[in-house]
């Protein structure tokens, strides 16, 4: 595990020093503000609900959101129990307040991919792509304001792919799953 760590570490601090630029702190800030509380995922969920040909994605993606959220923020975080960055590394200077709550899964990240990855899935590409591109934007907004290790990002992805397979395959019954 110390190995991770110190990758961990060695791209916070190369974001940090090479990649940061002032003028798009705002941005990135902003970005990061789409899955603040899932507000942005929750809200494209219900709207797909209004339509016939989105509402099975639409209820998957809730489905999938919830089931991430569980795994996440009820189990994950409490057994895994990891720092923030800030609180390990002295070098690091997080552009936002450090979140409370421990720093592995990031949960932007996992509830951006909960919602994008079902839309991928269920919707035409014109959709699904962008919605993948933008979890991903949401994903290393998390490194680049430094409240996340690039791992935490990496185990977000992972548990909302999962969780949104299953979603899938429960809820897309005979809908048009791409």
């Amino acid at each position: 595990m110390d190995w991770i760590q110190a990758a961990d570490e060695a791209v916070l601090l190369f974001i940090q020093e090479y990649i940061r630029v002032d003028v798009l702190n705002g941005f990135w800030k902003a970005v990061t503000f789409l899955a603040d509380k899932g507000w942005f995922w929750l809200g494209v969920s219900f709207l797909l609900l209004f339509f016939k040909r989105t509402r099975a994605a639409g209820a998957a993606s809730l489905v999938s959101i919830a089931i991430c959220f569980c795994i996440t923020n009820l189990v994950l975080k409490g057994c895994v129990a990891r720092p923030r960055p800030d609180a390990v590394m002295d070098a690091i200077v997080p552009l936002i307040r450090t979140p409370r709550d421990y720093s592995f899964p990031s949960g932007h990240t996992t509830v951006s991919f909960a919602g994008a990855l079902v839309c991928y899935r269920m919707l035409p590409r014109r959709y699904g792509i962008p919605a993948l591109v933008l979890a991903g934007l949401i994903g290393f907004s998390r490194l680049y304001l430094g409240v996340h290790f690039p791992s935490d990002v990496l185990g977000g992805f992972l548990v909302a792919l999962a969780g949104s397979g299953v979603s899938v395959k429960v809820l897309a019954g005979k809908a048009d799953v791409q």
